[in-house]
């Protein structure tokens, strides 16, 4: 909120706070359509988009959809990952706006694997009836879970706001502290988690979407432990006692007296 409010206050700088509200519309309108996009075509059991790539080169297409995200996703996080978005805003705001840079990218590699998926045609599974209903519940729990999560650990970072709300305000990105309140009080990977659980919440199953939600489910288990390095180099010994205090992605049952 205080990032919000300060931008009532920015100093003076007119073509400094075009580019950074340009690169704002941007960022939230291609994170909109990337969510969007998700929850129709994964609600529908990856059945019904845009993709056309006849067979049987659409498996390749495909497989290639699934694996740009993950792989670019990973890339972009680490130090030289981190210095290329710097270089691509115009200078000097690079740095500032990395982490909206970085949002743009990664809604839109989401947004093509949502809307140019090829569908096989073939649905297993539909659900219908008292089935339909619990589904459709429980998938929007799962979102409502991966909301929250994102929120917990820094909405400003997690939707991309931070850097060109910095660059209105003329300050540097001051990131959210280690996350360790909300959903991360429960678990240290709640976002990973939230995310897993869409995929498995869907009303409609086809090949499409059980490859999607094993080639993703297995990103979400495995790419945390990038990020837990990151952290453990950041933040050290604090880090540390809170992966001892604190499940990776599965909450401790209370103990019976």
């Amino acid at each position: 909120m205080r990032l919000v409010t300060g931008l009532f206050r920015a100093p003076p700088g007119a073509g400094r706070i075009a580019l950074a509200v340009a690169y704002g519309v941007v960022c939230h309108a291609v994170f909109a359509v990337a969510v969007i996009a998700m929850i129709v075509a994964m609600f529908f059991g990856m059945s019904e988009s845009l993709g056309r790539v006849p067979a049987p080169w659409y498996i390749l297409a495909n497989a290639l959809l699934i694996l740009q995200f993950p792989l670019a996703h990973s890339v972009l996080l680490t130090a030289r990952g981190r210095a290329f978005l710097a270089r691509l805003a115009p200078r000097p705001y690079g740095a500032t706006l990395a982490t909206t840079t970085y949002a743009i990218i990664a809604s839109a590699q989401l947004a093509a694997l949502f809307v140019f998926w090829t569908p096989s045609g073939i649905v297993w599974w539909r659900a219908e009836g008292a089935a339909f209903w619990a589904l459709c519940t429980a998938y929007a729990c799962a979102w409502l879970i991966l909301i929250k999560a994102s929120y917990d650990a820094g909405a400003e970072v997690q939707s991309g706001a931070l850097g060109w709300m910095s660059l209105v305000q003329k300050i540097s990105p001051r990131f959210p502290d280690m996350p360790e309140t909300g959903l991360f009080r429960v678990i240290r990977q709640p976002i990973y988690v939230g995310f897993a659980l869409t995929l498995w919440t869907v009303p409609v199953w086809t090949p499409d979407q059980l490859a999607l939600a094993l080639g993703y489910t297995a990103y979400c288990l495995l790419a945390p432990r990038l990020k837990e390095r990151r952290f453990a180099a950041l933040y050290g010994d604090r880090f540390r006692r809170y992966q001892t205090r604190t499940p990776y992605i599965l909450p401790r049952l209370p103990r019976s007296r």
